[in-house]
């Protein structure tokens, strides 16, 4: 599976917003420049951010991005969703139904056992992202990265 660079990115920004105890909005130029980013192509995935609930934007020159609920309460899962969305990256093509070795379709009720192996991989995939949460990560996060973060997003 691969997955845009715009999960990183996105995953990586929630997590500096997390680290600002009071909470500030950050600029997207901050955000941007903290992580050498274009700040237009990151603009399109913290909008996204936005709409899915993960962020809130505020505008005018004291505006940014901040953390739309607590980082206790948004998980990998629910930024991975904000950018690339919950469709699974395996569609079934039901090959199992053509060429030679055809099964006829009466005999395809059920999802082919491939369509069942990928889904189940793909639901561990789900439950291992919604598992861990922002707070976590910020958490996993050397003492210093953590301090310079906070330093970096600091107003003024």
């Amino acid at each position: 599976m691969k997955l845009s660079q715009g999960v990183e990115w996105g995953l990586h920004c929630v997590v500096l917003l997390a680290q600002d105890p009071d909470g500030a909005p950050v600029s997207r130029r901050t955000l941007a420049q903290q992580f050498a980013l274009p700040e237009t192509y990151l603009a399109k995935h913290l909008q996204a951010l936005v709409r899915s609930g993960v962020l809130q934007a505020t505008s005018g020159p004291k505006g940014g991005f901040r953390l739309a609920r607590p980082p206790e309460e948004i998980t990998a899962l629910d930024v991975l969703e904000a950018i690339e969305g919950s469709a699974s990256p395996f569609v079934c093509q039901e090959i199992r139904q053509r060429g030679t070795g055809g099964v006829p379709p009466e005999e395809c009720r059920l999802p082919c056992t491939v369509s069942s192996v990928m889904a189940a991989a793909h639901e561990a995939w789900r439950a291992s992202l919604r598992g861990v949460t922002v707070a976590e990560i910020r958490e996993r996060l050397p003492k210093n990265v953590r301090e310079r973060d906070v330093r970096a997003t600091a107003p003024g």
